[in-house]
């Protein structure tokens, strides 16, 4: 590869020096004004409205796309349009959280009197406290860096980056303060690969007349003809109410076969379903994650796991190729 003269790895280095820097600023800075702004964060009824204009707009964005995947309802307002009849959306018992470094961003301090005779409650993300944006709000977070990254100061480089990271914090301090679950974020990431991680054991079961299920005192012929017609390399064994039992598998199958021949006993064909299954087989209940299932089946050498309920009765299989097939590798 041809090197091109005049790259500066060392402004590189500098430029994310300068930003990380930005970002560790903000960790001894948290004080009150963050717990107050989770607090009215946590006492939104409404919707989270999240604002700012050019690089601040992006962040906000961002900030709002996140509020809304760990289950706050939060959505971004573009300033400029909401004067101009966007800003009908906003409801008293909303939550405005605006960004602007400055704190003086004109589209953003003309909402301000509607926000107020709306009653809505507001956090401001500033680089300057004193500014009117954070004067008007009724929490304001200080966003402030010592210098941009921009070897001339000028683009928002530090400060955006700052912003973000503080957009974070309060995303996630808040979503572990409103108790939210691995069940909730599945539920909301139900596509790509966050969906396919938070997959679930119900999504990929074979439940019904596809589970293969013979009684403890079914005789080894109709339990084989069982196992072939479903096709799982295996079957449950069940007592009344579909109660597990056991198991059978294919390499039970051949481990009493060859038992029999060594030993001279019994032919597994005179045998029951009680004799050859396993007692103790591995479940998995219809709430446990896919990756975890196919985890247990690859440390047990098992192509299929049976899924109980919780009176251990039969409520489905999955078969290892249905774990792969959803590609959670």
């Amino acid at each position: 590869m041809t090197r091109i003269s005049g790259i500066d790895l060392a402004l590189a280095r500098k430029v994310l020096q300068t930003e990380a820097e930005a970002i560790l600023a903000l960790v001894n800075r948290l004080d009150d004004r963050f717990e107050d702004a989770i607090r009215t964060l946590l006492d939104c009824r409404g919707r989270v409205i999240v604002t700012g204009m050019g690089k601040s707009g992006i962040i906000a964005r961002k900030i709002a796309a996140t509020l809304s995947s760990t289950g706050t309802p939060a959505f971004f307002l573009h300033p400029a349009e909401a004067i101009h009849g966007d800003l009908g959306v906003l409801q008293s018992d909303d939550v405005v959280v605006a960004l602007s470094n400055s704190g003086e961003t004109e589209e953003l301090l003309r909402l301000l009197e509607t926000i107020k005779r709306l009653g809505a409650r507001m956090i401001a993300m500033t680089g300057d406290c004193k500014s009117t944006l954070a004067q008007a709000a009724d929490v304001a977070l200080d966003c402030q860096v010592s210098e941009e990254a921009c070897p001339m100061n000028l683009v928002p480089t530090a400060s955006t980056t700052a912003a973000l990271a503080l957009g974070d914090a309060l995303a996630m301090t808040l979503f572990v303060a409103k108790g939210f679950r691995q069940d909730d974020f599945a539920n909301i990431h139900p596509g790509g690969k966050i969906g396919k991680r938070l997959m679930r054991v119900e999504q990929l079961m074979h439940g019904g007349d596809q589970r293969p299920m013979v009684s403890p005192t079914a005789p080894m012929p109709d339990v084989m003809t069982e196992m072939s017609r479903k096709r799982f390399g295996m079957t449950c064994v069940v007592e009344a109410g579909d109660r597990l039992a056991g198991i059978i598998t294919d390499g039970d199958l051949r481990r009493h076969m060859i038992a029999a021949q060594q030993s001279g006993g019994r032919s597994i064909l005179e045998q029951t379903a009680r004799d050859v299954m396993t007692q103790t087989p591995v479940t998995v209940t219809r709430r446990t994650l896919a990756v975890e299932a196919l985890r247990l089946m690859e440390q047990r050498k098992i192509t299929s796991i049976v899924v109980v309920g919780s009176s251990q009765e039969v409520e489905g299989i999955v078969h290892l190729h249905d774990l792969w097939r959803t590609q959670l590798f």
